[in-house]
């Protein structure tokens, strides 16, 4: 028998950089968007003894602790992360949003996180025990 769980993400990423200076001449400097392996749009299912547990993984070095928001609203998690930076030459602003549905019966309060010193934020969900036996599936007919 095999566990099938299904999670649904949209995310968004805005790298916004602003520079002005007085010789034109100059480029604007606008950071090219990375492609992270650490940011998973798939999550890792693993078993910690008879329970399993939900891990998703998001890189958030590019923001300090203090702007980085976890939280779940219904069966949704919600990571949020904001920098801005002013001043007198340039302005720079990102924001990194990514939401999951969490699978049935997943308890909020038993979410936890965790940040590692390379910036990598990792989420464990412990997942509901799964009830053993059969059920039928009705086929319908068109």
């Amino acid at each position: 028998m095999h566990d099938i769980i299904v999670i649904r993400c949209h995310s968004t990423k805005k790298t916004t950089t602003t520079s002005s200076t007085t010789n034109s001449a100059l480029p604007s400097r606008i950071p090219k968007q990375q492609n992270y392996v650490s940011d998973i749009s798939s999550p890792l299912i693993q078993d910690e003894g008879d329970n399993k547990v939900l891990k998703l993984r998001f890189d958030v070095s590019q923001y300090a602790p203090e702007e980085i928001v976890v939280k779940t609203v219904d069966q949704k998690l919600l990571v949020h992360a904001k920098h801005e930076e002013k001043s007198d030459t340039k302005s720079v602003y990102r924001e990194y949003n990514r939401e999951f549905l969490l699978p049935k019966g997943v308890n909020p309060e038993s979410i936890r996180s965790s940040l590692s010193k390379d910036g990598v934020l990792t989420v464990d969900a412990p997942l509901p025990a799964l009830t053993a036996g059969e059920t039928l599936i009705p086929i319908a007919h068109k």
